[in-house]
């Protein structure tokens, strides 16, 4: 089955008898998050070394699935940065035996062509959660109840600034949260003095987030995270010049400093999707969207988009 949003939270709490959950979406934080619940739910507050395990592994799937604990209890096993490449091992997951719980963590697939997903919410025993960035109101909720958490009130000026500072990846929202509630202390009260000084600009990562989707071919995505990008300060010509770095990072096949782990898998995919004549004819489309740009002033987003999201389409295509 597919969870629609509003079943998550009674399944994060008690997932019943599946057996296997693939967590997917954009929200790498958020992926970790609710992964995190799940063994949290399954294994309580005990400490059992053999109820959990990471395999990094596809081929060891099946195998740790059907063991069992020496001290009895259910098994989890986390398999992070799962890909299509599991297929065959999550199918031998869901016809062998056990009731380990098997959690899927897949923050690059593509859910419209995805047989892993297709495999997964069609059978019985699997469920499907998409975890993709709150925006909006749905966000606005989540940070004012974790700052209810932690006994800070906020403005709605200051709620209003630091929502659209946010959403890209839940981890760090939060992160930034706590940093704010930090700074005001328990029982204080964030007001927009508060939030500017203390929330760093998100925006820089909105930008990375967009740039590494669209060479991935993620369309959706690319499209949201630069929306998102933008309107949290990124000018055009910054999105211009961030394409233009980013692809010759992949022309030069490596990155200095090395990539965040949650970037790595991203980067390794994008390289399988741009030989180098493809590379170099992106990388003119760029340069000249900088020409164009420096020629007529600031221009407005069009340009930036077209250029992202041809990027992203491309990708796609050559997916």
């Amino acid at each position: 089955m597919r969870l629609a949003r509003q079943r998550v939270a009674g399944f994060l709490r008690n997932p019943g008898r599946v057996r296997v959950v693939l967590l997917y979406g954009g929200d790498v934080g958020l992926i970790a998050e609710r992964s995190g619940l799940l063994v949290r739910t399954v294994l309580g507050a005990g400490d059992d070394p053999f109820r959990f395990t990471i395999v990094s592994r596809a081929e060891d799937l099946p195998l740790e699935s059907a063991a069992i604990a020496l001290g009895g209890g259910r098994r989890v096993i986390r398999f992070v940065d799962a890909g299509e490449g599991a297929g065959e091992a999550v199918a031998a997951v869901l016809k062998g035996p056990g009731d380990a719980l098997l959690l899927l963590e897949a923050p690059g697939l593509v859910a419209t062509r995805s047989k892993l997903l297709k495999l997964v919410e069609a059978h019985p025993d699997g469920a499907a959660i998409a975890c993709y960035p709150e925006e909006g109101e749905e966000l606005s909720r989540s940070v004012r109840e974790w700052l209810v958490a932690l006994d800070v009130a906020v403005d709605d000026e200051a709620l209003s600034w630091l929502v659209s500072r946010l959403g890209a990846d839940r981890a760090l929202s939060r992160a930034e949260v706590e940093k704010l509630a930090l700074y005001v202390g328990r029982g204080g009260r964030a007001d927009l003095a508060a939030v500017e000084a203390v929330v760093g600009d998100v925006a820089g990562l909105l930008l990375e987030d967009a740039l590494f989707a669209a060479t991935e071919g993620d369309i959706a995505l690319a499209d949201r995270a630069l929306e998102r990008a933008l309107a949290a300060g990124v000018t055009p010509v910054a999105v211009i010049r961030g394409g233009l770095m980013h692809l010759a990072r992949l022309q030069r096949k490596e990155v200095r400093p090395p990539l965040i782990f949650r970037r790595r898998g991203s980067f390794a995919r994008a390289l399988k999707l741009w030989p180098a004549p493809a590379l170099a004819e992106a990388l003119e489309d760029f340069f000249q969207g900088e020409r164009e740009a420096k020629r007529t002033g600031a221009p407005d987003g069009v340009l930036c988009r077209r250029l992202v999201l041809s990027l992203a389409m491309t990708a796609a295509t050559r997916a």
